[in-house]
C-alpha cells in the first residue's frame, strides 16, 4: 500500500525506450498465464511507468492481487480500470473478485452491469446465473443459464446449471435434455453421468438408470463415478450384495472418494456389515471432517444398537446444520433454562416422527415454558390437544417466542438413554366420542376382530423401496377370520385394483380427512398391522395393540434383535430376515393373527 495515499501504488520500473504500455501489457499478460508472475508484475510496473492510466495494466495488476489473494488491492486497482475504460471483462473480474470475498449482492449487480454493456455474450449470462445462484435466486439464475444456452447451444457449463436447477426443483423431465446435452458435448464426464443418474433415479426409472451407467462405465471403466452409480442403482433395486463391489472398484480408483464411501457405509448396514459400515463412514470424515452423510450415518448406527448418548452427537449435529438458520431466534438444545420462556417447536421431519416425539411436550411446559407447536395440517387437531401444547399452528409463524427447536431433536434435548425413553401407554387426547361413534356407525355391528390394515408408505420417502409392502401380499391374510379395514390413504394403482377385487376388506378412507379422524377410527378397532409409517406411531401413540412389518434394516428407533418397542409399550414387531422380504413376514404375522382371532371366539 502507499503509504501518502493509502492505496495499491504502481511500482515504477523503468521500461525499455520506444515500447508502448500497450505493448508491456500484452506481455505481462502472456507472462500471468503462463504463470511467471514476477515478469508480469514487472511489466505492468514499466507499461503504468509510462501511463498510470493504462486500464488493460491497471485491471492486469488487479489480476495479480488475486493470484496472491490480496483482494482489498485487487478491487482497487480493476475499479481504476474501470473508471477509465468500462469494459465487459474487467466488470467479470471485479465481479469474482467479490464473489471471494462473500460480497454477493454487489457481485451480481457488477455482472449485470457486464450483460447490460455486452448482451450477446453467453458467458456473461453465465456469470449472472452464478450470481444469482449465490444470492439464493435459482429460478432467475434458470432464465440466465438458458439465455446463454441461446446464444451459445453448445455452452456445457450453462446446460449442466440448467439442469442441476431443475433437477433440484424436481423437475426431472426438463433436466434429462439439459443433460443429455451436456453428455453429448461431454460424453464421460463424471458430473454429468451422477446428474443423469440422479435424473433417472427420481423418475424412480431404475432399470433405464441401470442400463445407461453401466454402457458409461464400458466406455469408461476407469470412471469411478459410474461404478458409485452402479452401486447406488443396484442398492435401490434390492440386489445389496452385488452393490458393494462397485462401491469397492469406486475407491480403488478413488480412495478419496467420500460419497462412494458413504454409499457403501448404508449398503454394509443394510447387509447388517455394522463393523465395516462404521469404519466405512469413519474413513469418509477423516476426508472430510464434518460430512453430513458420514455423520449422520455413523450416528444412526449408534442408536440403531441402543447407544443413544453416542448417537444423539451426530443427529444433533445435523440438526444444527439443518434448523439452525431458521429463524434468528436461538435454537434449544436442553441447555438453557426456559421457565418464563415461549418455545417454537415444529415438525422438521415426516408426521410420524411429530406424532412420536410429542410425547416430550409435557415435559416442555413442565419446566415452565410456553409451548407453541408448527406442525403439517393432517396433524394439527389431533396434536393441538397434547399437554402442554398453549397453540398449535400451521404455516407461517406469527407469534413471538424466545427460541426454537425441531420436534425430532427433543429427545436429543431431553439426553434421552434408552432406559429414560417416555414410554406412557397413551400421550394423544382421545378422539372425540362423536367422531368415534360415526366410524362405530360406519363399521357396523361388530361380528368379528376388526383389523386395521397399513401396506405401504409415502412413496417419495427415501427408503419407501424397502419398508413398503403391497396389499396383494397383505391379502394372504384375509382367509382369517376377521374384518379387515384399510387404513391406506392414496393407494397406489396397482393396490387400488386389488381393493376393487376383494371384499374381504372394507374401505371407507374417503372420511379420513387427518389423523383425528384416524384415530377415531383406530379407537373401533382390536388391532392394527402396519408397516414403518405413521400410522404404525399414531396407533402406538394412542396404545392401541399395534403390530408394525419392518425391512432388514430399520430405522433407528426400532432397534435390533427384539419384537417389543420401547418408545410403545403396546407395540410388536416382526422383522425380516435376511431374504429382505416381506413374504415369510407375512407368514408369521397370519399365523399369530389365527391365534388371536380363534382366542377372541372362545
Amino acid at each position: 500500500m502507499d503509504r501518502r495515499e493509502g492505496r495499491a501504488a504502481a511500482p515504477t520500473t523503468p521500461a525499455s525506450p520506444g515500447i508502448t504500455s500497450a505493448e508491456l501489457s500484452v506481455t505481462g499478460l502472456g507472462h500471468l498465464r503462463a504463470e511467471r508472475y514476477l515478469e508480469a508484475q514487472v511489466c505492468c510496473q514499466q507499461a503504468l511507468g509510462i501511463d498510470p492510466d493504462h486500464a488493460d495494466s491497471l485491471h492486469l495488476m488487479g489480476l495479480l492481487s488475486i493470484q496472491s489473494r490480496q483482494y482489498d488491492h485487487a478491487i482497487e486497482w480493476i475499479s481504476r480500470a474501470i473508471r477509465r475504460d468500462p469494459r465487459p471483462q474487467f466488470l467479470v473480474s471485479l465481479g469474482r473478485t467479490l464473489q471471494f470475498q462473500g460480497r454477493h449482492e454487489d457481485a451480481l449487480k457488477t455482472f449485470d452491469k457486464a450483460v447490460q454493456l455486452k448482451p450477446d455474450d453467453a458467458e456473461l449470462w453465465k456469470n449472472l446465473g452464478n450470481a444469482l445462484m449465490d444470492v439464493k435466486r435459482p429460478q432467475d439464475a434458470l432464465l440466465s443459464f438458458q439465455q446463454a444456452l441461446k446464444l451459445d447451444p453448445r455452452h456445457w457449463n450453462a446446460a449442466y446449471q440448467c439442469g442441476l436447477l431443475l433437477g433440484e426443483a424436481e423437475r426431472f423431465e426438463e433436466a434429462l435434455g439439459y443433460f443429455r446435452l451436456c453428455q453429448e458435448l461431454q460424453p464421460d464426464d463424471p458430473a454429468t453421468l451422477t446428474s443423469l443418474t440422479r435424473c433417472w433415479l427420481g423418475l424412480k426409472k431404475l432399470d433405464v438408470a441401470l442400463t445407461e451407467n453401466q454402457r458409461a462405465y464400458e466406455r469408461n471403466p476407469g470412471n469411478a463415478a459410474a461404478c458409485d452409480n452402479l452401486g447406488v442403482i443396484l442398492d435401490l433395486l434390492g440386489r445389496e450384495e452385488e452393490a458393494v463391489p462397485w462401491f469397492d472398484r469406486a475407491l480403488a480408483l478413488r480412495p478419496d472418494f467420500v460419497d462412494a464411501l458413504n454409499d457403501r457405509g448404508l449398503v454394509l448396514a443394510r447387509l447388517h456389515r455394522f463393523e465395516e459400515s462404521a469404519a466405512s463412514y469413519r474413513r469418509a470424515e477423516s476426508l472430510d471432517p464434518g460430512n453430513a452423510a458420514a455423520t449422520l450415518g455413523l450416528s444412526h448406527l449408534h442408536l440403531l444398537h441402543g447407544d443413544f448418548e453416542a448417537g444423539w452427537v451426530g443427529y444433533k449435529a445435523r440438526l444444527m446444520t439443518n434448523c439452525a438458520a431458521r429463524v434468528p431466534q436461538p435454537i434449544w438444545f436442553g441447555e438453557e433454562n426456559i421457565e418464563g420462556k415461549t418455545i417454537l417447536i415444529y415438525g422438521d421431519e415426516g408426521l410420524g416422527d411429530s406424532i412420536q416425539f410429542a410425547r416430550y411436550i409435557p415435559a416442555l411446559a413442565a419446566r415452565g415454558a410456553r409451548v407453541l407447536l408448527a406442525v403439517g395440517k393432517p396433524a394439527r387437531a389431533l396434536l393441538s390437544g397434547v399437554s402442554g401444547v398453549s397453540q398449535c399452528l400451521e404455516g407461517a409463524v406469527d407469534e413471538p417466542f424466545d427460541l426454537h427447536g425441531p420436534i425430532s431433536g427433543l429427545p436429543v434435548a431431553f439426553a434421552t438413554r434408552l432406559d429414560t425413553v417416555p414410554s406412557d401407554a397413551s400421550y394423544l387426547p382421545a378422539a372425540p366420542h362423536h367422531l368415534v361413534q360415526a366410524w362405530q356407525d360406519r363399521l357396523g355391528p361388530r361380528g368379528r376382530m376388526r383389523v386395521g390394515l397399513v401396506w405401504a408408505g409415502n412413496p417419495d420417502h427415501k427408503n419407501d423401496h424397502n419398508r413398503s409392502s403391497s396389499l396383494r401380499a397383505f391379502s394372504a391374510m384375509f382367509d382369517v377370520d376377521a374384518t379387515f379395514v384399510s387404513l391406506q390413504k392414496d393407494p397406489r394403482p396397482d393396490d387400488r385394483a386389488v381393493l376393487g377385487e376383494r371384499r374381504e376388506i372394507v374401505d371407507l378412507t374417503a372420511h379420513l380427512t387427518d389423523f383425528m379422524e384416524t384415530a377415531a377410527l383406530i379407537s373401533c378397532l382390536d388391532l392394527v398391522i402396519t408397516v414403518d409409517t405413521s400410522v404404525a406411531h399414531l396407533a402406538g401413540a394412542l396404545g392401541r395393540p399395534t403390530w408394525i412389518l419392518l425391512p432388514y434394516l430399520p430405522d433407528f428407533r426400532w432397534l435390533l434383535d427384539r419384537d417389543d418397542s420401547p418408545w410403545y409399550p403396546t407395540v410388536r414387531l416382526f422383522r425380516q430376515g435376511a431374504s429382505r422380504n416381506y413374504t415369510e413376514v407375512i407368514d408369521r404375522v397370519r399365523a399369530e393373527l389365527v391365534e388371536m382371532a380363534a382366542g377372541q371366539g372362545r
